[in-house]
Formats: structure tokens, sequence, C-alpha cells
């Protein structure tokens, strides 16, 4: 090479150019395979969240207490018969007293375990729910007082009692009541109570449910 000349640069062979329909369809097929990825490999938290959601849904169930109308009438009846006819009771008949109305609950699933007592009072007064211990309609037979399951469950709110305050019961009664009522609905769809409204209560003011946990 002769002195005081820097070697020259040749360019190097320059890469061929692609046709466009050919880059065109490469973009598509490179975006084909990120959608599949996308769509077959989704995010763990998105696959998992509705299945956590239905589990905490179906952990607890609360049942509410709804009132037999016709059940009720029926029983009233039955006590303005004797009265117009100057006839007693039946030896042991249980009469609905005039501040006692029938309620019913119903088990859409019936192997649950007892967890606790929904009852909200929205002014003084006290509540007596009282069960029966076998399948028993008065259109049937009357209602028999060895019917009746022992103890009943008793709630109230008192005159000083502020609103939000838990509604007061017999702790242990109230869970004994509750346990008795899961281990029928073994057996039983649908049972029958007789709710007393006293000091002031009145159904409108009353809202009585229980929850139960269903087992497997």
């Amino acid at each position: 090479m002769p002195a005081g000349k820097s070697p020259s640069c040749r360019p190097l062979p320059s890469t061929p150019q692609q046709p466009e329909s050919i880059k065109c369809h490469m973009q598509r097929a490179h975006w084909g395979r990120a959608v599949q990825r996308t769509q077959t490999h989704p995010r763990t938290e998105e696959r998992s969240t509705p299945h956590a959601h239905a589990a905490l849904m179906v952990s607890h169930l609360q049942l509410r207490f709804l009132e037999d109308g016709p059940l009720t009438e029926m029983m009233r009846l039955r006590v303005r018969s004797l009265e117009q006819r100057g006839q007693r009771r039946q030896e042991g008949e249980r009469l609905l007293q005039p501040s006692e109305a029938v309620y019913r609950l119903d088990f859409p699933q019936q192997n649950l375990r007892f967890v606790r007592w929904a009852v909200s009072l929205a002014a003084p007064g006290r509540l007596s729910v009282v069960a029966t211990s076998q399948h028993w309609t008065p259109d049937l037979t009357p209602l028999m007082t060895r019917q009746l399951l022992e103890p009943p469950g008793l709630f109230w709110r008192s005159p000083d009692d502020k609103d939000g305050d838990v509604v007061k019961c017999y702790e242990a009664d109230a869970q004994e009541f509750g346990e008795r009522i899961a281990e029928l609905a073994k057996i039983r769809k649908v049972m029958y109570f007789l709710f007393a409204f006293e000091d002031g209560a009145e159904p409108a003011t009353v809202n009585c449910a229980i929850v139960f946990r269903p087992q497997e």
C-alpha cells in the first residue's frame, strides 16, 4: 500500500430487501402466535378469582323464617270454633295465642351445621320462637304440646338499647336450639314454628333468620 494513503473502505454488501407482501405475512404470523399464547395461558389470578368468589358465597347459608298465613288463619279458626260452640280443647292440645303466628323454615339443603342466629328488632320487645318436633300441619291434626321442642329461642331488645346493639338472648339455649334445628333438617325439608311477639314487638319490626354452614 503506498505511503500517505489511507485504506479505502469498500461498502459492505447490503442485505437483500424482502418484498412487502412477505414482511406483512411474517408480522401477522408473529402477532397470531402472541395472541394464541395469551389465550392459552391466561394470568393465574384471572383463573382463580371466580372460584375463590364462589367458595366464599357458598360457605354460609342464611335462611329466613317466613310467616305461613294460611296455617296461622286455620289455627285461629280452630280457637274461634271452640269458643262459639262452647267446647274445650282436646287434652294436651296447644291452641294459638292472640300474640302468636305460625312461621315456616324451608331447607334447600339438608346436611347443615348450625352457625348462628341472625335476629334484629327495630323496636324494644321480645320474640319467642318455639319449634315443632315432627312434621305437622293443622289441617291434619291439632297441635299438641308434646310436639313442641324445648328449649325455645328467646330474643329481646330493651328500651335503653341503642340502634346497632346486638339483640339479647340466652346464648346456651339459642345454641342448643339452633343445633337441634340442624339435626331435624336432615330428615325434613320444612319445619314449622310458633312465633310469639311480646312487650311491644310486632311482625313488622322483627326480622329472624338462622345461619348454617353446608356440609359435604
